[in-house]
């Protein structure tokens, strides 16, 4: 579903992506881990088709994304509806007046006949039905989130892209979105630093160094046993306990 092959972008002449390739099979759902700072918003925007990479080349179901295809109105049409991406912060997504036209704009767009249905189904999926009428401005982070979620979903993308999805999450709300992605019968790949919730997001991992190159494409079970390889990631840190009169040093998960 993705290939990726020499991927490099850069702001102001700083590197923020650095000869990426990877590939992501249909289906599979995948973790993109990286500090802050790494390039994994810039990554999750190329592959939305928000930002031409500087080099490289970005295939989706075999088809090069480029400015020159996504000007032609079908392809563009085709895959704005496949691939949909969550942003960190949901009040960049919102602006309609109500969550029920958050909701119905991406099936306005296309001139859906069944658009009633669509919203009124996810809304109940992701439980915010009793806010249809309410503006979106006034709901809560993660009511948000749930507004964001469901006007993505009502598109039946066949990949979704997410951003930090728990950053503003309480444990509640966190725990709520871990278990529903789980069910979510779409391709998924998602950005953490959180160690600690990345196993419950996918069973394989993309690790983006600090140099903006990309470290580790594999398995997540032995990726969270490496101190070293986290280390060097910038994804544990350690520091100094006291015991009494005792002190010692040990690593911790960057996780909050």
């Amino acid at each position: 579903m993705i290939e990726l092959s020499g991927v490099t972008h850069h702001y102001n002449g700083s590197d923020v992506l650095r000869d990426i390739e990877f590939v992501q099979a249909e289906g599979e759902k995948r973790v993109l881990l990286g500090c802050n700072g790494s390039g994994k918003s810039t990554l999750l925007k190329i592959l939305a088709g928000l930002i031409r990479p500087a080099a490289g080349q970005y295939r989706y179901r075999g088809e090069l994304i480029d400015p020159a295809r996504l000007k032609d109105p079908d392809r563009n049409r085709r895959f704005r509806q496949e691939v949909a991406l969550l942003f960190q912060n949901p009040d960049t997504m919102l602006f309609n007046p109500t969550v029920f036209d958050e909701i119905a704009f991406g099936p306005r767009q296309l001139g859906v006949s069944d658009l009633e249905e669509r919203v009124q189904h996810w809304a109940a999926t992701v439980g915010i039905t009793a806010h249809l009428k309410r503006p979106p401005f006034g709901l809560s982070g993660g009511e948000k989130q749930k507004v964001a979620l469901a006007a993505l979903l009502v598109m039946e993308p066949k990949l979704l892209l997410l951003d930090e999805p728990t950053a503003s999450l309480d444990p509640r709300s966190t725990g709520w979105l871990v278990d529903f992605l789980a069910d979510l019968p779409v391709t998924t790949l998602v950005s953490t630093h959180n160690l600690s919730l990345a196993p419950e997001l996918g069973s394989r991992a993309l690790v983006l160094g600090e140099d903006h190159g990309l470290v580790y494409d594999g398995a997540i079970a032995p990726l969270l046993d490496d101190l070293p390889r986290l280390a060097a990631a910038n994804l544990v840190h350690s520091h100094r306990h006291r015991h009494g009169d005792l002190e010692h040093r040990h690593p911790h998960v960057h996780d909050w």
